[in-house]
């Protein structure tokens, strides 16, 4: 048995009570989810993320059940032996920061100047993560999209196989490089020296040749999209434009960027339509597969309430 004077003791009662009374109230704990607590903290810095992100207030107890379900999905993912890495957060975080044409250090200030810690962002990140991961390692046969769901899925939306039809595209990146700082006058004389371009270019055999004799302008190797892998407006852009023509030019870091397109191919493999519906039933047997496993591991969870406003 331990032994432990009085004045010891009367020592030890002060500093905890001390410890307990400098506690803010945002780390207590509200709820534990299979022995992982959910703090007020942690409540309060999703209800902001969700306001801010959907633009729309959520109820108390929504935010506390998401919460919840990102706990138990990383609990029972553990089970199966997956956890999803740092690097494999961080690089979705940084991904997330792209998309905003943000840096990773930039969108963590405008994440600092909401009141949400990128931690916060982190942790929602790592549940996703690791969840879909799982669904898609335990479900994964009966996710598969075969080629008679996405035709009677066609037919459904009375949709012709000819619809489905894409283009695979052979595209030269053209850019009229433009320094850093530059003038007003040199930016336009460069933007006089891309439409010229544009204006003589015909076929990529001459109009390749002709650009790379120019000073300033770089032709970078070829690169093949499919339409099903490009964005509508740039589908739009490049349904628009003759084989052998360069796009209009855009601004970018480096300059005024073109693509010459040097080829365009029908393809029936992967349309913009087949990779939309074939996305869309995905989607709808993820979601349904995902819903049904997460009740499963909600009825046998242990979930206590602690100081539940």
């Amino acid at each position: 048995m331990l032994n432990v004077s009085m004045k010891q003791y009367q020592w030890f009662a002060v500093a905890v009570t001390a410890i307990v009374l400098a506690c803010p109230a945002t780390a207590q704990v509200v709820v534990i989810a299979n022995g992982s607590p959910i703090t007020e903290y942690d409540i309060q810095q999703r209800i902001k993320l969700e306001t801010n992100a959907a633009h729309k207030s959520t109820t108390r107890q929504q935010i506390i059940d998401d919460l919840i379900d990102d706990r138990l999905k990383i609990s029972k993912a553990k089970v199966y032996g997956l956890e999803v890495t740092d690097t494999e957060v961080n690089n979705a975080f940084e991904g997330m920061a792209s998309r905003q044409h943000l840096t990773v250090q930039q969108f963590s200030q405008v994440l600092e100047r909401a009141g949400i810690s990128p931690n916060t962002v982190k942790a929602r990140i790592r549940a996703e993560l690791t969840w879909q991961q799982l669904i898609r390692g335990k479900f994964g046969s009966s996710l598969q999209v075969g080629e008679s769901d996405i035709a009677n899925a066609l037919k459904s939306r009375n949709e012709s196989e000819a619809s489905a039809v894409g283009y695979i595209y052979t595209l030269y990146p053209v850019t009229i490089v433009i320094p850093r700082g530059s003038s007003e006058s040199t930016i336009s004389a460069k933007r006089s020296i891309a439409d010229n371009l544009r204006g003589r270019f015909v076929s990529c055999n001459e109009g390749l040749a002709m650009a790379r004799a120019l000073r300033d302008v770089a032709v970078r190797e070829p690169i093949t999209r499919s339409s099903a892998d490009l964005s509508e407006q740039l589908r739009d852009i490049l349904g628009n434009i003759e084989v052998g023509h360069l796009t209009a030019p855009e601004v970018t870091a480096q300059g005024l960027q073109m693509f010459a397109v040097c080829s365009k191919k029908e393809t029936t493999a992967e349309s913009p339509l087949r990779r939309e519906v074939r996305e869309q039933l995905f989607t709808k047997r993820f979601e349904s597969e995902s819903k049904k496993f997460l009740e499963d591991i909600r009825k046998s969870a242990m979930i206590e309430y602690k100081n539940q406003k």
